[in-house]
């Protein structure tokens, strides 16, 4: 068994670039093109969202790749419009091989600070294991297997997403009523967005009370 940090990895992209293209795209519209300065989009992106105008924002879209529990990525994926999935599948990965180290990677869910209740999700998460290893040593199938997996095994998931998706994401899994292991996953994702796409991402609320010592750490995928 070993416990892992969830963290989120954000493919390059050039935050002004993606910004310029959705104004070009926009100003197709009303053929405006002459109009485009270095910082037009700022005041075109901005009347887009205050009119709602968002369906230019899928001109754009941008990958993560996840590190995160299984209860995370089965909450997020119930978002289908303007985005796809890749996920690590536990029907076919078969813990007690040698690729994965021979052991199950787990998030540990920070949230829950009660010591005795940590012991109690750590104890529980040593029997499963122990009970994976043995049907695996008698020969059981992957997808046998799977069905010992709690809601805390790690998995890798990629996920593309239109600008437009990413802000309504943002938006619902940011809040204060989403489960911690996803407030832990996209806030910090979200402030990196704000940062680099102001004009794109500054309206946004998110639950400035989240503990920022849960954040999960953001990285670039490396090419």
């Amino acid at each position: 068994m070993e416990i892992i940090k969830p963290k989120v990895e954000v493919e390059k992209y050039d935050g002004i670039k993606i910004m310029k293209n959705i104004e070009r795209a926009c100003r197709t519209c009303y053929r405006s093109e002459g109009l485009i300065t270095d910082e037009s989009y700022k005041a075109l992106i901005k009347n887009c969202i205050n009119r709602q105008h968002g369906s230019v924002m899928e001109h754009e879209k941008i990958t993560v790749r996840l590190t995160c529990d299984v209860g995370a990525y089965k909450d997020l994926t119930r978002h289908r419009a303007g985005t796809a999935w890749s996920i690590e599948s536990t029907r076919w990965c078969n813990y007690s091989k040698d690729k994965f180290s021979n052991n199950i990677k787990l998030i540990e869910p920070t949230f829950i600070e009660d010591e005795n209740n940590l012991a109690c999700w750590r104890e529980a998460m040593k029997y499963m294991e122990t009970y994976y290893m043995a049907m695996a040593n008698n020969k059981a199938r992957p997808d046998e297997l799977r069905m010992l997996l709690p809601h805390s095994t790690a998995a890798e998931v990629t996920m593309t997403c239109n600008i437009r998706e990413w802000r309504h994401i943002f938006t619902l899994r940011c809040a204060k009523m989403t489960h911690p292991s996803i407030r832990q996953l996209l806030i910090p994702l979200l402030l990196k967005f704000k940062q680099d796409m102001p004009e794109l991402f500054e309206d946004i609320e998110y639950d400035t009370d989240f503990p920022e010592k849960w954040y999960a750490e953001v990285t670039t995928i490396e090419e």
